[in-house]
């Protein structure tokens, strides 16, 4: 399993309903809201890369209100 930190930018008050939509995506493990650089912090575990990228791309980018994302993709030792 790959696990990857989404850190996540959204329109001014629509945290609440962002954090209901991403917590429905089957590979979202945990969603924190956060204070200061970005909005909220969104954890994925997914089987690949490649699967942690379509998720992302397709899933959470999509979502109405999302400004931005950044993703940081946890190396396994």
């Amino acid at each position: 399993m790959t696990d990857a930190y989404v850190m996540l930018n959204c329109e001014l008050g629509a945290e609440i309903e962002l954090v209901e939509k991403l917590k429905e995506i089957e590979q979202v493990t945990d969603v924190f809201e956060t204070i200061g650089t970005h909005d909220m912090l969104v954890k994925l575990q997914a089987v690949n890369f490649e699967k942690i990228r379509e998720i992302v791309s397709w899933n959470i980018q999509k979502l109405p209100k999302v400004r931005s994302t950044s993703t940081l993709i946890k190396k396994e030792a």
